[in-house]
């Protein structure tokens, strides 16, 4: 298996060196009467500001080509065989990997007409499609009194997200956005147009909640609804950096005894020039929190702009002004078990001050921020994600962890060299950390896998992942794309060999 950085430059190479194919087959689709965007046209440079980093937008394809329908996304892979491009598939185009949901001279393949949510009342189902943002998705059911496990920002789109089990506001009750998959229709190599439940297709059905775009291109996922028709509650604290110590205190805490499933959180601090404090994302899922749940938190001084929200959709859509439009921007993961009471101040600590230590030596790079969310994976998560079927990730139910999301954003492409020499110290000093205060006994030897949606390019998921899931992910791969179409053909993911 080629490394993830050396996959990204061969994609490139590959696809300048056939333009002529690229060229070919964008009439052919077009021909084919499949909405076709060239460069020039208003719709293609509208679908390229469409990144959370402006560095996906920076990549030009040669087309874009925008299915309504699976049979039609069944025609562009059948047409892709026929030539020797490379593609990619873009839903929201937030996962900010570069040559993972954009691609310079190939073919980029846009969900944004596969837009349905059909809400079927007699089983509470709902079918999205993954062209939708979760919020899109949220507004389509209005007036059922129904919700869908879904992202915390509104403008997160679906389709990555699901492949790579999605966290939610809601998984302390619900497990990963993937748990809650009843089924996928799913355009395979051969252009097969297929379902994967828990009837059919099992194997596949199991191989796409954390297996990312290794198996096929999912058209429509249809989702178990939950009951959701009262107000929520929800929105920001902000601590100054100050008051650090108390706040990973508190964070280790709540993680630790999670006092209602209801409740959840985001803890992320933020480090620029000027900027230089902590953001909380609070959710209840209720008209109000009872007492007892962020006490902790609200006894550390703050300013807070939570409040009662009249629907879910309104929560969401009030997170979007978080989402950085215009910058570049780059993601990295690390998981930690949760440490106990007795060191947990101090390995939180060691965690947070490397974090800064490494932004502080970009700090003169233009525009950057650095960001280090803490996003909790408590017991009672990790068991409804076991309870709706399980998933790749198959993290254990007898540990609480923390998924440790890392981000940079900054303006210019001059010091892309530099932010990813960073952020690979960062991720690995993280890493390193984690595993020397497993071998001092502060923390327990335990699985720790990667979360995909948040990792870099360069990070080794299926490394990291469990080997009976990265077994069982394989098989699944040998024969549902035997040819490993997906892998020689995509521009970018983590590969499964």
């Amino acid at each position: 298996m080629f490394p993830n950085g050396v996959w990204r430059g061969l994609a490139l190479c590959v696809a300048v060196l056939a333009p002529q194919a690229v060229a070919d087959i964008c009439s052919t689709l077009k021909a084919g009467g499949i909405d076709v965007e060239y460069p020039m046209s208003p719709d293609y440079s509208k679908d390229l500001t469409k990144y959370w980093s402006a560095a996906c937008g920076d990549l030009k394809p040669t087309c874009i080509a925008a299915p309504s329908s699976a049979s039609e996304m069944s025609q562009i892979i059948t047409e892709l065989h026929k030539v020797e491009t490379l593609f990619a598939v873009k839903s929201g185009g937030h996962m900010p990997n570069n040559g993972f949901a954009s691609i310079q001279d190939g073919l980029l393949v846009s969900t944004k007409n596969l837009d349905q949510v059909f809400y079927h009342k007699k089983d509470q189902t709902a079918v999205i499609g993954p062209g939708l943002s979760w919020e899109e998705a949220q507004k389509g059911l209005a007036g059922t009194g129904r919700t869908i496990v879904g992202g915390r920002l509104g403008g997160v789109g679906i389709g990555g997200y699901m492949l790579g089990c999605g966290m939610s506001f809601l998984s302390t009750q619900y497990g990963w956005a993937a748990n809650n998959v009843v089924d996928f229709e799913v355009v395979l190599a051969n252009g097969t147009v297929v379902h994967a439940n828990a009837k059919s297709n099992t194997d596949l059905y199991a191989a796409l909640k954390g297996g990312g775009n290794n198996f096929g291109v999912v058209t429509a996922y249809t989702l178990q609804t939950h009951p959701q028709d009262q107000k929520v509650w929800g929105g920001n604290y902000v601590f100054t950096s100050d008051k650090t110590p108390q706040v990973l205190k508190a964070l280790r805490n709540f993680v630790d005894e999670y006092p209602d499933d209801k409740a959840a959180i985001i803890l992320t601090s933020e480090y620029g020039i000027a900027i230089d404090f902590w953001i909380m994302f609070l959710f209840y899922d209720g008209p109000e929190p009872p007492p007892g749940v962020f006490d902790e938190f609200t006894a550390i001084e703050h300013t807070s702009t939570t409040k009662t929200w009249d629907s879910y959709y309104d929560l969401l859509k009030h997170n979007d002004f978080f989402i950085l439009h215009g910058q570049r921007y780059t993601i990295a993961t690390e998981t930690t078990p949760l440490p106990n009471k007795t060191v947990g101040s101090d390995v939180l600590q060691g965690y947070y001050d490397h974090w800064r230590n490494v932004t502080k030596s970009v700090l003169e790079v233009s525009g950057v921020l650095g960001s280090i969310a803490f996003q909790p994976v408590p017991k009672t998560f990790t068991r409804k994600a076991k309870e709706r079927g399980g998933d790749l990730l198959s993290i254990p139910t007898d540990t609480s962890y923390i998924i440790i999301e890392l981000d940079f954003s900054y303006a210019s492409a001059i010091d892309d060299d530099k932010i990813d020499q960073a952020n690979q110290h960062l991720y690995q000093g993280m890493g390193n950390l984690i595993q020397k205060n497993i071998d001092k006994g502060l923390l327990p030897d335990v699985y720790r896998p990667l979360f995909m949606n948040d990792a870099y390019y360069r990070q080794d998921y299926w490394g990291r992942i469990h080997p009976a899931s990265k077994k069982r992910a394989l098989q699944a791969r040998h024969r549902y794309d035997p040819d490993g179409f997906f892998q020689k053909r995509t521009s970018g993911g983590w590969r499964l060999e």
